[in-house]
């Protein structure tokens, strides 16, 4: 991955976190109570995980082949559960696509988890 794809991801990534924890944190009325359900159940009530990564790639133009290619390549050495049910699209564009969201879903979560720790380690509620 050339180096500005890189910047670009880390870039999307850390917009992807920042975005992402501060809804839960308003939905959840905290950042306690948000922490708690994003682990409890990240596609819950006042999470929805696998919503936000969908509309994120509609908004950042990553819902194509392109898009998940950028994202597979940023997260290649990443470890990737793979579902049969992700092979049931009909197409390889659609393989991807699903692929590039779990991966980037798994990251985000974690990188989430990790943004809303540390606010409450640094005097969040």
């Amino acid at each position: 991955m050339n180096l500005h794809e890189q910047q670009y991801f880390n870039f999307l990534l850390a917009m992807a976190v920042d975005r992402f924890s501060e809804r839960i944190v308003q939905r959840n009325e905290g950042i306690q109570n948000a922490l708690i359900r994003l682990r409890t159940n990240p596609q819950g009530d006042g999470v929805w995980l696998n919503e936000f990564v969908d509309a994120f790639f509609r908004e950042a133009l990553l819902d194509n082949p392109a898009g998940a290619c950028l994202i597979l390549q940023a997260l290649a050495k990443q470890n990737l559960t793979v579902p049969s049910s992700i092979f049931e699209h009909t197409t390889v564009g659609e393989v991807l696509q699903a692929m590039a969201k779990q991966t980037f879903a798994a990251l985000l979560l974690q990188k989430t988890e990790e943004a809303l720790e540390q606010s409450l380690a640094f005097g969040g509620d």
